[in-house]
C-alpha cells in the first residue's frame, strides 16, 4: 500500500526506488510529474536531485516536487556572483604621463596579504598568449617571475593602500601599445582559493596638438568678391581631430574646401586644412582644432582691415609680419643716422684740411719777407 502524504511534508524514498535509479535515466535536476503518490515518483524526484547530496523533496502543489538543495545552490551561486561582480572603468592618459588603472576592493573588514594574490592581465583573451601577467602580488610580495618583458620595471603597487583593499597599479611612461583592458583579479586563500574582487579598466591615450598655424592672402582694396585661400596646419596629437572654420564677424561655421590627417610611425597624427572664400571688406577667420577626448580647443586667427587709404593694400592682423615691417624701419633709421654722421665728418675734415693749408702759405711768405729784407 502506497504511503500517503500531505503537501509540504518530505517524502523518504524507499528502498526499493533507489534499485531503480539504476535502471531508469531521466536528465538530471529534471523535476518529475503526475498525477498519485507512490515510490516511483519519488524515485524521479531524488533521481533529479543526485548531485546535491543528501537534499529532501518537498511537494509544491499537486503533481510537482523540487529540491531544496537546488533552491539553496541557486542562492549560493548568486551570492558568488554578487561578491564578485566586475567593475569597470576608463581612464585617459596622456603619451609619455603616468596612468593609475584602479582596483579598489571596499568591503569593509581587514585583509592579511599573506592570504592575497593580486594578479593584473590583460583581458582580451587573444593576447594572453604574447603577454599573460601585467603584475603579480602573491602571499605579500610582487612576484614578477612571469611578467611581459614590455611591463618590465614599469608597474608598481601602492604598498601602503594595500591592506586597506586599493590594489591600483601605476603603470609608467605610457606608451601607445599600452592601450588595452586590464583586468584585476583578487583572490582570497581559504581552504580553497576564491575571488573575492574583480576590476577592468579600459586605458586609452590622447597627445595634446600643436598650436594650429593659419596663414592667408595679403589682398588688394580692389579683390572684394574674388576667391582667395586659407591654410590651417596643426600636428602630433591624437586621437584624430576635428577641425572647424568659424567667421568671427557673425560666428558662422564655413565648410572647409579640404582636410588631410597624416599618421605619423608613433601613432600620432598631424592635420592640414583648406578653406576657400569669397574676399570681404572685413574678413575674420578663425581656424579651431579640438582633442574631443582631452576636451582641448586650440585657435588660431586671421584678421585684415580696410585701410581708410594709401596703398591699396590691406593690414594683415599677424603680429609676426608686424613685428618683421617694425625691425626693417628700425635697420633703415640706424643706417640713416650712421651716413648723415659719416657725411657730418667728412665735411668737418675737409674744412680743417683747409685752413691748415691757408696756415702753411702764410707762415712760408712771411718766412721768405724776412729772409730778403735788408739788414
Amino acid at each position: 500500500m502506497e504511503p500517503r502524504t500531505r503537501p509540504g511534508r518530505a517524502v523518504p524514498v524507499p528502498a526499493a526506488a533507489h534499485r531503480a535509479l539504476g535502471k531508469r535515466k531521466s536528465p538530471a535536476g529534471q523535476a518529475w510529474e503526475g498525477r498519485g503518490n507512490g515510490p516511483r515518483r519519488a524515485a524521479g524526484a531524488r533521481l533529479g536531485s543526485a548531485r546535491l547530496g543528501s537534499a529532501r523533496l518537498v511537494r509544491h502543489g499537486p503533481g510537482t516536487m523540487k529540491p531544496r538543495g537546488y533552491r539553496f545552490l541557486l542562492l549560493l551561486l548568486f551570492i558568488q556572483k554578487a561578491v564578485t561582480a566586475l567593475e569597470k572603468k576608463n581612464i585617459i592618459s596622456k603619451l609619455g604621463d603616468n596612468a593609475t588603472l584602479s582596483c579598489i576592493y571596499n568591503e569593509k573588514k581587514p585583509l592579511q596579504l599573506k592570504n592575497l594574490r593580486v594578479y593584473w592581465q590583460i583581458a582580451d583573451d587573444s593576447y594572453q598568449e604574447k603577454c599573460s601577467v601585467v603584475h603579480a602580488l602573491i602571499s605579500g610580495q610582487d612576484d614578477n617571475s612571469n611578467q611581459c618583458i614590455h611591463f618590465k620595471d614599469r608597474t608598481q603597487l601602492f604598498w601602503d593602500r594595500l591592506e586597506n583593499g586599493d590594489f591600483s597599479l601605476l603603470l609608467l611612461n605610457v606608451s601607445q601599445s599600452d592601450r588595452h583592458t586590464y583586468k584585476c583579479i583578487v583572490q582570497e586563500k581559504t581552504e580553497l582559493p576564491k575571488v573575492i574582487h574583480q576590476a577592468e579598466v579600459v586605458l586609452s591615450l590622447a597627445v595634446s596638438y600643436s598650436q594650429p598655424i593659419l596663414s592667408g592672402p595679403i589682398r588688394n582694396s580692389d579683390s572684394t568678391g574674388e576667391e582667395v585661400t586659407f591654410y590651417c596646419r596643426s600636428g602630433n596629437g591624437y586621437p584624430k581631430p576635428n577641425v572647424y572654420w568659424i567667421n568671427k564677424v557673425n560666428n558662422s561655421l564655413l565648410s572647409p574646401s579640404k582636410t588631410d590627417i597624416i599618421t605619423h610611425d608613433d601613432g600620432t597624427f598631424s592635420v592640414f586644412s583648406t578653406l576657400k572664400v569669397k574676399a570681404a571688406s572685413n574678413m575674420q577667420i578663425e581656424c579651431s582644432i579640438e582633442n574631443e577626448m582631452l576636451q582641448e580647443n586650440l585657435s588660431a586667427n586671421y584678421t585684415q582691415q580696410k585701410k581708410v587709404s594709401g596703398s591699396g593694400t590691406e593690414s594683415d592682423g599677424n603680429p609676426e609680419k608686424k613685428g618683421r615691417g617694425a625691425q626693417a624701419a628700425g635697420i633703415i633709421g640706424i643706417v640713416s643716422v650712421i651716413g648723415l654722421l659719416t657725411g657730418l665728418i667728412c665735411c668737418l675734415w675737409r674744412r680743417r684740411s683747409s685752413n691748415l693749408a691757408s696756415y702753411k702759405d702764410v707762415q712760408q711768405r712771411e718766412d721768405q719777407g724776412e729772409l730778403s729784407s735788408p739788414a
